[in-house]
């Protein structure tokens, strides 16, 4: 518990517990959470990120990586592309959890990728 200063009594300080906690300025506000532009299956509405991901995948990982503004090497590292995945959902406030961004990647590797580079496109 904080305690305030407040008065003086023969030279002895009393203080006062603070009860209750400064409140959030005017401009505090929260922010609604969003879904991806496009589906993780959409991956045809642009046939040439859809041709990168699909022949190569880790060509397209990495140009994901340094459009987000990471490093090119970040899709290499262990965990690499779910950071960047989760990073993205929580810049752009697109709904989701890390578990999402897991299977995603797990499972559909080259629909996820592609469904990234096009989420980067459309927020340009």
């Amino acid at each position: 518990m904080q305690y305030e200063m407040h008065d003086t009594v023969k030279g002895k300080a009393m203080s006062y517990p603070v009860t209750s906690q400064p409140q959030c300025a005017s401009t505090c506000y929260q922010t609604q959470l969003s879904d991806w532009h496009t589906g993780l299956t959409d991956c045809c509405n642009d046939m040439p990120v859809c041709l990168c991901g699909t022949f190569a995948p880790l060509c397209l990982a990495c140009r994901i990586s340094d459009d987000f503004g990471e490093c090119c090497c970040t899709p290499y590292l262990p965990g690499g592309l779910h950071s960047l995945r989760t990073g993205m959902r929580e810049r752009y406030r697109i709904q989701g959890s890390i578990g999402h961004d897991w299977a995603a990647l797990t499972f559909c590797l080259p629909c996820a990728l592609c469904q990234m580079a096009r989420e980067l496109k459309i927020r340009e």
